[in-house]
């Protein structure tokens, strides 16, 4: 069997570290891994006019600047097909048939969707289109057959639904659709990187991000106001490291090398843990280790960033010709799943037998 992964991202504004350790820089791993025959990375903004239906325009706006953080972080078009869901028509057939295999309780029970839904303060108001995305995003999987899903540990429930409407699907009409798995985060700090303001997910609509494409004195405006230990009040008082943003930051970007270049008075991030627990460590220093850190990973993202920015011409084409590629292959599937349903009236006489 071939393996073929399938991701994305919504366009609602730019993407943020959240999104970098999450999932953007597994993917470029796993696209240069040459472990993958088809790579196909999605820019949902289908799925993200659910909840924006009314503002259209802020979802085309950040179509191109989620491709240009995606060339930026390393995904290469001549590796990875790039293109834009609402460009291939057959992931809204392929919906429409997968609505009829899933009841509103289990859409209802989906935590993802709870989560989602209570974030966005929707209670009654839910749009069925939005209420309904874990069906749309079952379709934009198995339409490219996907074997594997690089997403955070948030979007787990959300790939089980996936699984669990591929094995109704084959056993009602046959086997036909493909079973996928996620691939989590290899650093555990990667799963789910909290907001700035310490609450437990980094979102644009909280505003709680720092962008892939800030600029330095953005970053380190952000990172010096980090939330820290409420009652590490002074530095010689002992602090809590657990549950604390600015060390959950630098479980997930730091490395042994940057102690040496940035802060070598302490060999490794556990002696500086201890430290900062037994007291004597004030977080502003812990605060500008990690702006250095940080500016140390994005700097060369920001840089290519900018080169694409004047290449537009360039990034649209990638976009064209990545949508007419997925569009190619959606309709593989299409086909093979009207014909397993039996509803491919025309072909071979199928009507008339």
């Amino acid at each position: 069997m071939k393996q073929i992964i399938l991701t994305g991202d919504r366009p609602t504004g730019r993407l943020h570290v959240g999104h970098y350790v999450g999932s953007l820089k597994e993917r470029v791993r796993l696209q240069n891994s040459g472990k993958f025959d088809e790579i196909y990375i999605m820019i949902a903004d289908a799925q993200a006019l659910t909840d924006n239906a009314e503002h259209p325009e802020k979802v085309r706006d950040n179509i191109i600047q989620v491709a240009l953080d995606y060339l930026a972080c390393g995904l290469d078009p001549e590796k990875s097909t790039i293109f834009i869901q609402s460009m291939v028509p057959q992931l809204t057939e392929l919906s429409f048939y997968y609505m009829n295999l899933v009841t509103v309780s289990r859409l209802q029970r989906n935590p993802t969707v709870k989560s989602e839904i209570k974030m966005r303060n929707f209670e009654a108001s839910i749009p069925v289109g939005f209420f309904t995305y874990p069906i749309s995003q079952a379709a934009d999987i198995t339409a490219f057959k996907a074997t594997s899903v690089p997403a955070g540990e948030d979007q787990m429930p959300m790939i089980e639904q996936c699984r669990e409407i591929v094995h109704k699907f084959n056993s009602v009409y046959g086997e036909t659709l493909v079973e996928p798995q996620i691939i989590l985060p290899q650093n555990q700090a990667c799963l789910r990187l909290p907001g700035i303001d310490g609450k437990a997910k980094m979102s644009k609509s909280l505003g709680n991000c720092i962008y892939l494409s800030d600029e330095p004195e953005d970053i380190r405006k952000k990172i010096m106001s980090m939330f820290t230990d409420p009652n590490h009040l002074r530095v010689e008082d002992p602090g809590q490291v657990e549950g604390n943003p600015v060390f959950i930051y630098l479980d997930a970007f730091c490395r042994p090398e940057h102690f040496a270049e940035f802060l070598p008075d302490y060999n490794n991030l556990d002696e500086l843990k201890d430290h900062y627990r037994r007291g004597g460590l004030g977080d502003v220093k812990v605060k500008k280790f990690l702006n250095n850190v940080i500016q140390a990973e994005l700097a060369p993202i920001r840089e290519r960033r900018k080169d694409w920015e004047q290449r537009l011409p360039d990034v649209y084409d990638i976009l064209a010709e990545g949508s007419k590629r997925a569009e190619a292959t959606a309709a593989k599937t299409l086909a093979d799943v009207r014909h397993s349903m039996k509803i491919d009236y025309f072909e071979n006489g199928t009507l008339s037998k």
